[in-house]
Protein backbone atom coordinates (compact mmCIF):
# COMPACT_ATOMS: atom_id res chain seq x y z
CA UNK A 1 0.00 0.00 0.00
CA UNK A 2 1.09 3.57 -0.65
CA UNK A 3 0.01 7.01 0.48
CA UNK A 4 -0.85 9.55 -2.21
CA UNK A 5 -0.63 13.34 -2.01
CA UNK A 6 -2.09 16.10 -4.21
CA UNK A 7 0.95 18.21 -5.10
CA UNK A 8 1.18 21.63 -6.76
CA UNK A 9 3.91 21.49 -9.42
CA UNK A 10 3.29 24.78 -11.26
CA UNK A 11 2.08 28.14 -9.93
CA UNK A 12 -1.20 29.50 -11.33
CA UNK A 13 -1.06 33.33 -11.11
CA UNK A 14 -4.39 33.81 -12.93
CA UNK A 15 -7.23 31.86 -14.54
CA UNK A 16 -8.80 28.53 -13.63
CA UNK A 17 -6.42 25.83 -12.29
CA UNK A 18 -5.95 22.79 -14.56
CA UNK A 19 -4.68 19.20 -14.12
CA UNK A 20 -1.31 20.13 -15.65
CA UNK A 21 -0.60 22.33 -12.61
CA UNK A 22 -0.78 19.37 -10.20
CA UNK A 23 0.57 15.85 -9.70
CA UNK A 24 -0.35 12.92 -7.46
CA UNK A 25 2.81 11.87 -5.60
CA UNK A 26 3.23 8.41 -4.03
CA UNK A 27 5.00 7.77 -0.72
CA UNK A 28 5.26 4.93 1.82
CA UNK A 29 2.52 4.51 4.43
CA UNK A 30 3.71 6.29 7.61
CA UNK A 31 3.77 4.79 11.12
CA UNK A 32 3.38 6.35 14.55
CA UNK A 33 6.72 7.44 15.94
CA UNK A 34 6.26 9.12 19.28
CA UNK A 35 3.88 9.78 22.13
CA UNK A 36 1.13 12.13 20.95
CA UNK A 37 1.32 11.07 17.28
CA UNK A 38 -1.44 9.48 15.22
CA UNK A 39 -1.93 8.15 11.71
CA UNK A 40 -4.98 9.44 9.87
CA UNK A 41 -6.65 7.68 6.96
CA UNK A 42 -8.25 10.49 4.99
CA UNK A 43 -11.70 9.55 3.67
CA UNK A 44 -12.81 12.94 2.34
CA UNK A 45 -10.93 15.95 0.98
CA UNK A 46 -12.44 19.37 0.51
CA UNK A 47 -12.15 21.68 -2.49
CA UNK A 48 -12.74 25.28 -1.43
CA UNK A 49 -12.48 28.66 -3.18
CA UNK A 50 -10.11 30.16 -0.59
CA UNK A 51 -7.36 27.75 -1.75
CA UNK A 52 -7.11 29.71 -5.02
CA UNK A 53 -5.03 32.48 -3.43
CA UNK A 54 -2.40 30.10 -2.16
CA UNK A 55 -1.38 28.76 -5.58
CA UNK A 56 -0.45 32.12 -7.13
CA UNK A 57 2.93 32.43 -5.40
CA UNK A 58 5.41 30.42 -3.33
CA UNK A 59 7.66 27.41 -3.70
CA UNK A 60 6.81 24.45 -5.94
CA UNK A 61 6.50 21.53 -5.85
CA UNK A 62 4.59 21.46 -2.57
CA UNK A 63 1.71 19.42 -1.12
CA UNK A 64 -1.71 21.04 -1.25
CA UNK A 65 -3.18 21.60 2.20
CA UNK A 66 -6.80 22.11 3.14
CA UNK A 67 -9.71 20.61 5.04
CA UNK A 68 -9.93 16.83 5.34
CA UNK A 69 -11.93 14.30 7.34
CA UNK A 70 -11.02 10.74 8.14
CA UNK A 71 -10.41 7.97 10.63
CA UNK A 72 -7.55 7.49 13.10
CA UNK A 73 -6.01 4.09 12.23
CA UNK A 74 -3.02 4.16 14.60
CA UNK A 75 -2.58 6.29 17.70
CA UNK A 76 -0.28 7.17 20.55
CA UNK A 77 -2.53 10.10 21.47
CA UNK A 78 -5.05 9.65 24.29
CA UNK A 79 -7.34 12.36 22.92
CA UNK A 80 -7.62 10.53 19.58
CA UNK A 81 -8.00 6.76 20.11
CA UNK A 82 -8.02 4.41 17.11
CA UNK A 83 -11.38 4.67 15.33
CA UNK A 84 -11.87 8.37 16.14
CA UNK A 85 -13.32 10.48 13.33
CA UNK A 86 -11.32 13.66 12.81
CA UNK A 87 -11.77 16.83 10.82
CA UNK A 88 -8.63 18.93 10.34
CA UNK A 89 -6.67 21.34 8.18
CA UNK A 90 -3.91 19.09 6.83
CA UNK A 91 -2.13 18.11 3.60
CA UNK A 92 -4.22 16.39 0.93
CA UNK A 93 -2.56 13.02 1.64
CA UNK A 94 -4.54 9.79 1.69
CA UNK A 95 -2.74 8.39 4.74
CA UNK A 96 -0.60 10.63 6.91
CA UNK A 97 1.29 10.90 10.16
CA UNK A 98 -0.11 13.70 12.31
CA UNK A 99 2.42 14.55 15.03
CA UNK A 100 1.57 16.18 18.33
CA UNK A 101 3.42 19.27 17.08
CA UNK A 102 1.26 19.45 13.94
CA UNK A 103 -1.88 18.96 16.04
CA UNK A 104 -0.88 21.83 18.31
CA UNK A 105 -0.57 24.19 15.34
CA UNK A 106 -3.49 23.27 13.08
CA UNK A 107 -7.26 23.32 13.36
CA UNK A 108 -8.81 19.98 14.24
CA UNK A 109 -12.25 18.98 15.45
CA UNK A 110 -13.62 15.71 16.79
CA UNK A 111 -16.49 14.31 14.73
CA UNK A 112 -16.77 10.97 16.54
CA UNK A 113 -19.89 11.82 18.57
CA UNK A 114 -21.65 13.60 15.71
CA UNK A 115 -21.48 11.42 12.58
CA UNK A 116 -20.88 7.86 11.46
CA UNK A 117 -18.12 6.77 9.12
CA UNK A 118 -20.45 6.65 6.10
CA UNK A 119 -21.38 10.30 6.71
CA UNK A 120 -17.75 11.42 6.81
CA UNK A 121 -18.16 14.06 4.08
CA UNK A 122 -20.38 16.04 6.48
CA UNK A 123 -17.19 16.61 8.50
CA UNK A 124 -15.80 18.91 5.79
CA UNK A 125 -19.22 20.39 4.97
CA UNK A 126 -22.05 21.22 7.35
CA UNK A 127 -19.88 20.09 10.31
CA UNK A 128 -16.65 21.55 8.93
CA UNK A 129 -15.38 24.83 7.55
CA UNK A 130 -18.52 25.78 5.51
CA UNK A 131 -20.89 25.04 8.38
CA UNK A 132 -18.80 26.91 10.94
CA UNK A 133 -18.37 29.83 8.51
CA UNK A 134 -22.14 30.06 8.07
CA UNK A 135 -22.73 29.65 11.81
CA UNK A 136 -20.05 32.13 12.89
CA UNK A 137 -20.92 34.73 10.28
CA UNK A 138 -24.58 34.57 11.17
CA UNK A 139 -24.59 34.15 14.96
CA UNK A 140 -21.33 35.96 15.73
CA UNK A 141 -21.02 38.71 13.11
CA UNK A 142 -24.48 39.53 11.71
CA UNK A 143 -26.34 38.67 14.95
CA UNK A 144 -29.86 38.70 13.47
CA UNK A 145 -32.92 39.99 15.24
CA UNK A 146 -36.09 37.93 14.84
CA UNK A 147 -37.70 38.45 11.44
CA UNK A 148 -34.99 40.59 9.82
CA UNK A 149 -34.13 40.40 6.11
CA UNK A 150 -30.94 38.71 4.89
CA UNK A 151 -29.35 38.78 1.44
CA UNK A 152 -26.89 35.97 0.58
CA UNK A 153 -24.64 35.78 -2.49
CA UNK A 154 -23.47 32.41 -3.87
CA UNK A 155 -26.67 31.12 -2.27
CA UNK A 156 -26.41 27.66 -3.84
CA UNK A 157 -22.85 27.17 -2.58
CA UNK A 158 -21.56 25.29 0.45
CA UNK A 159 -21.65 28.29 2.81
CA UNK A 160 -24.46 30.35 1.32
CA UNK A 161 -26.97 27.51 1.28
CA UNK A 162 -26.39 26.88 5.00
CA UNK A 163 -26.50 30.56 6.01
CA UNK A 164 -29.95 30.98 4.51
CA UNK A 165 -31.31 27.85 6.16
CA UNK A 166 -29.90 28.74 9.58
CA UNK A 167 -31.32 32.26 9.33
CA UNK A 168 -34.78 30.91 8.57
CA UNK A 169 -34.70 28.10 11.13
CA UNK A 170 -33.25 30.02 14.08
CA UNK A 171 -34.26 33.66 13.48
CA UNK A 172 -37.29 33.45 11.19
CA UNK A 173 -35.56 35.75 8.70
CA UNK A 174 -36.76 36.63 5.23
CA UNK A 175 -33.95 35.37 3.00
CA UNK A 176 -33.04 36.51 -0.51
CA UNK A 177 -30.36 34.57 -2.41
CA UNK A 178 -28.37 35.32 -5.52
CA UNK A 179 -27.03 32.45 -7.66
CA UNK A 180 -26.24 31.61 -11.27
CA UNK A 181 -28.81 29.89 -13.45
CA UNK A 182 -32.44 28.76 -13.29
CA UNK A 183 -31.65 25.34 -11.79
CA UNK A 184 -29.79 26.86 -8.83
CA UNK A 185 -32.56 29.42 -8.34
CA UNK A 186 -35.09 26.62 -8.07
CA UNK A 187 -32.81 24.68 -5.71
CA UNK A 188 -32.34 27.53 -3.23
CA UNK A 189 -36.09 28.01 -2.98
CA UNK A 190 -37.24 24.38 -3.08
CA UNK A 191 -34.48 22.62 -1.11
CA UNK A 192 -32.96 25.39 1.00
CA UNK A 193 -36.17 27.32 1.72
CA UNK A 194 -35.07 30.78 0.57
CA UNK A 195 -37.99 33.20 0.14
CA UNK A 196 -36.60 34.79 -3.02
CA UNK A 197 -33.91 33.90 -5.54
CA UNK A 198 -32.23 36.19 -8.07
CA UNK A 199 -30.38 34.78 -11.10
CA UNK A 200 -27.35 37.06 -11.51
CA UNK A 201 -26.68 35.54 -14.94
CA UNK A 202 -29.81 37.27 -16.21
CA UNK A 203 -28.49 40.74 -15.35
CA UNK A 204 -27.99 42.42 -18.71
CA UNK A 205 -27.32 46.13 -18.20
CA UNK A 206 -23.91 47.82 -18.07
CA UNK A 207 -24.56 48.78 -14.44
CA UNK A 208 -25.05 45.37 -12.87
CA UNK A 209 -24.87 46.76 -9.33
CA UNK A 210 -27.87 49.04 -9.93
CA UNK A 211 -29.77 46.30 -11.76
CA UNK A 212 -29.15 43.79 -8.96
CA UNK A 213 -30.15 46.41 -6.36
CA UNK A 214 -33.47 46.90 -8.15
CA UNK A 215 -34.02 43.11 -8.18
CA UNK A 216 -33.37 43.01 -4.43
CA UNK A 217 -35.87 45.85 -3.94
CA UNK A 218 -38.44 43.96 -6.04
CA UNK A 219 -38.10 41.03 -3.65
CA UNK A 220 -37.89 43.08 -0.43
CA UNK A 221 -39.09 46.67 -1.05
CA UNK A 222 -37.86 47.89 2.35
CA UNK A 223 -34.30 46.75 1.66
CA UNK A 224 -32.06 44.36 3.60
CA UNK A 225 -30.88 44.32 7.22
CA UNK A 226 -27.95 41.97 6.59
CA UNK A 227 -25.75 40.80 3.74
CA UNK A 228 -23.60 37.65 3.84
CA UNK A 229 -20.81 38.38 1.34
CA UNK A 230 -19.30 35.46 -0.58
CA UNK A 231 -18.75 37.06 -3.98
CA UNK A 232 -17.59 40.70 -3.95
CA UNK A 233 -17.76 42.91 -7.04
CA UNK A 234 -21.16 44.31 -7.99
CA UNK A 235 -22.91 42.08 -5.44
CA UNK A 236 -21.30 44.10 -2.66
CA UNK A 237 -22.32 47.40 -4.21
CA UNK A 238 -25.90 46.25 -4.72
CA UNK A 239 -26.04 45.15 -1.07
CA UNK A 240 -24.70 48.50 0.17
CA UNK A 241 -27.26 50.33 -1.98
CA UNK A 242 -30.14 48.39 -0.39
CA UNK A 243 -28.78 48.17 3.18
CA UNK A 244 -31.10 49.62 5.80
CA UNK A 245 -30.12 51.71 8.83
CA UNK A 246 -28.30 49.55 11.42
CA UNK A 247 -27.54 47.13 8.58
CA UNK A 248 -24.63 44.68 8.83
CA UNK A 249 -22.42 43.02 6.23
CA UNK A 250 -20.37 39.91 7.08
CA UNK A 251 -17.48 39.60 4.63
CA UNK A 252 -16.65 35.94 4.20
CA UNK A 253 -15.35 35.63 0.64
CA UNK A 254 -14.91 37.38 -2.68
CA UNK A 255 -14.89 34.61 -5.29
CA UNK A 256 -15.47 37.01 -8.20
CA UNK A 257 -11.89 38.27 -7.72
CA UNK A 258 -10.00 35.03 -6.99
CA UNK A 259 -8.83 34.15 -10.52
CA UNK A 260 -7.32 37.59 -11.18
CA UNK A 261 -3.55 37.96 -10.95
CA UNK A 262 -2.57 39.36 -7.53
CA UNK A 263 -3.22 43.11 -7.35
CA UNK A 264 -5.26 43.34 -10.57
CA UNK A 265 -8.80 42.55 -9.37
CA UNK A 266 -11.23 45.49 -9.54
CA UNK A 267 -11.77 47.16 -6.17
CA UNK A 268 -15.11 47.83 -4.52
CA UNK A 269 -16.39 51.33 -3.89
CA UNK A 270 -17.65 52.05 -0.39
CA UNK A 271 -19.41 55.31 0.36
CA UNK A 272 -18.35 55.60 3.98
CA UNK A 273 -20.41 58.74 4.62
CA UNK A 274 -23.51 56.58 3.99
CA UNK A 275 -22.56 54.52 7.05
CA UNK A 276 -22.29 57.20 9.71
CA UNK A 277 -25.83 58.32 10.52
CA UNK A 278 -27.21 54.92 9.50
CA UNK A 279 -24.97 53.07 12.03
CA UNK A 280 -24.05 50.46 9.43
CA UNK A 281 -21.28 47.90 9.99
CA UNK A 282 -19.02 45.87 7.66
CA UNK A 283 -16.96 43.13 9.30
CA UNK A 284 -14.59 40.51 7.95
CA UNK A 285 -14.18 37.16 9.66
CA UNK A 286 -12.94 33.57 9.30
CA UNK A 287 -14.39 30.34 10.67
CA UNK A 288 -11.60 29.44 13.08
CA UNK A 289 -13.04 30.60 16.45
CA UNK A 290 -16.28 28.69 15.86
CA UNK A 291 -14.79 25.62 14.19
CA UNK A 292 -12.32 25.10 17.03
CA UNK A 293 -14.99 25.70 19.69
CA UNK A 294 -13.39 28.82 21.17
CA UNK A 295 -16.57 30.73 20.39
CA UNK A 296 -20.18 29.55 20.29
CA UNK A 297 -21.36 25.95 20.28
CA UNK A 298 -20.96 25.05 16.62
CA UNK A 299 -20.63 21.26 16.52
CA UNK A 300 -23.38 20.57 19.07
CA UNK A 301 -25.79 23.17 17.66
CA UNK A 302 -25.36 22.40 13.97
CA UNK A 303 -25.31 18.61 14.30
CA UNK A 304 -28.57 18.92 16.23
CA UNK A 305 -30.15 21.19 13.60
CA UNK A 306 -29.05 18.73 10.93
CA UNK A 307 -30.53 15.74 12.79
CA UNK A 308 -33.77 17.68 13.32
CA UNK A 309 -34.08 18.18 9.56
CA UNK A 310 -33.63 21.95 9.73
CA UNK A 311 -30.64 21.90 7.36
CA UNK A 312 -30.73 20.29 3.94
CA UNK A 313 -27.28 19.48 2.58
CA UNK A 314 -26.29 19.38 -1.06
CA UNK A 315 -22.99 17.84 -2.19
CA UNK A 316 -21.18 17.69 -5.50
CA UNK A 317 -19.07 14.53 -5.17
CA UNK A 318 -15.90 13.52 -7.00
CA UNK A 319 -14.39 10.04 -6.54
CA UNK A 320 -10.73 9.36 -5.88
CA UNK A 321 -7.72 11.56 -5.14
CA UNK A 322 -6.98 11.93 -8.87
CA UNK A 323 -10.24 13.86 -9.29
CA UNK A 324 -9.31 16.60 -6.79
CA UNK A 325 -8.18 19.04 -9.50
CA UNK A 326 -11.47 18.66 -11.40
CA UNK A 327 -13.33 19.20 -8.12
CA UNK A 328 -11.34 22.39 -7.48
CA UNK A 329 -11.96 23.74 -11.00
CA UNK A 330 -15.72 23.11 -10.63
CA UNK A 331 -15.84 25.85 -7.97
CA UNK A 332 -14.90 28.50 -10.52
CA UNK A 333 -16.97 27.30 -13.49
CA UNK A 334 -20.29 27.09 -11.61
CA UNK A 335 -20.38 23.33 -12.13
CA UNK A 336 -21.00 22.71 -8.42
CA UNK A 337 -23.98 23.03 -6.13
CA UNK A 338 -23.50 22.94 -2.39
CA UNK A 339 -20.31 21.44 -1.00
CA UNK A 340 -17.65 20.05 -3.34
CA UNK A 341 -16.18 16.89 -1.81
CA UNK A 342 -13.62 14.33 -2.98
CA UNK A 343 -14.24 10.84 -1.56
CA UNK A 344 -11.29 8.51 -1.17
Amino acid sequence: EIAQTVTLIELVPEGIPEPKHFAIVDSPIPVCGQEGDLVLQVMAMSADPYLRGGIKTGEVPRPMTGFVAGKVIESQNEAWPVGSLMGAALPFSSVQLVTSEVLSKTMSWNLTDHISEDEITLGIGVLGMPGSTAYGGLTGVLRPNEGETLFVSAAAGAVGSLVGQMAKAKYNCTVVGSCGGAAKNELVKAKFGFDHAIDYKELSSDDKAAELASKIKEAVPDGIDMYFENVGGYHFEAAMATLRPKGRIAVCGSISTYNYESGTAPLNNINISQMIYTFQRIEGFVCMPWLTGRQGNFLADVSQWYREGKLNVEETTFDGIHSWVDAFAALFTGANTGKVVVKL
